[in-house]
């Protein structure tokens, strides 16, 4: 089987090269060789499916990612959180919810592997309320939970100076945990940013459907 799709192609390949010779040889190499293709530029940077930084707002990045042409752009808020020593310990990224549910946010966080994923992740916001989180599962880039916020959630996060992440090392003596400090300088601006994109997003969804099924119809 090999050896015969080997033939196949060294003919086709033979025959393209004749070909292509014999056109480039008449009327003494002016007849164009036409059906060539030049190739196109590539920029992995601009690729659907690839991310970047749209904006900045105190402490939160903009990340987008490309979705395509004729499509929104998906945002989330992205902050990298540090221990008391500037380490880089864990991630927060945040994302709006349509309206209409109770969740009005979303939040992915990531912590180090080696987390004591029964003490789940604790969230709360000036010394306030404790909200505790399970863990969802873990990857080679570390353990993740993924959570829903509140409308009441949202406003101590725009009303509020820091927020607090409390996780738990695996070896670490009892009683012993990690305070990551999440900074919400430019929260409200970034999240309602997030919102915008959110219902463009959702407007460009819908109209693309109606026009499809709009024409679908006058099939």
């Amino acid at each position: 089987m090999q050896n015969s799709f080997f033939r196949l192609a060294t003919a086709a390949t033979v025959a393209f090269g004749l070909t292509a010779a014999q056109g480039m040889a008449q009327d003494n190499g002016t007849t164009p060789v036409t059906n060539l293709s030049m190739g196109e530029e590539v920029n992995p940077d601009n690729a659907p499916g690839s991310i970047y930084l749209r904006d900045t707002t105190g402490d939160w990045e903009v990340r987008c990612q490309r979705a395509g042409e004729g499509q929104i752009d998906p945002c989330n808020l992205y902050q990298l959180l540090r221990d008391e020593g500037g380490q880089a310990v864990a991630e927060m990224t945040m994302f709006a919810m349509p309206e209409g549910q109770e969740a009005v946010a979303g939040a992915q966080i990531i912590t180090p592997l080696e987390t004591l994923l029964t003490q789940q992740v604790r969230l709360s916001v000036d010394g306030g309320n404790v909200k505790r989180y399970p863990f969802a599962y873990c990857t080679t880039a570390g353990c993740i939970s993924q959570i829903g916020l509140t409308q009441g959630d949202v406003d101590s996060f725009r009303r509020g100076a820091n927020g607090k992440l409390t996780i738990v090392p695996a070896r670490a003596p009892d009683g012993a945990t990690v305070d990551l400090s999440i900074s919400l300088s430019g929260f409200t601006a970034g999240f309602k940013m997030l919102q915008e994109i959110t219902k463009e997003a959702i407007a460009a969804q819908a109209a693309a459907q109606e026009n499809a099924e709009g024409e679908a119809e006058s099939e």
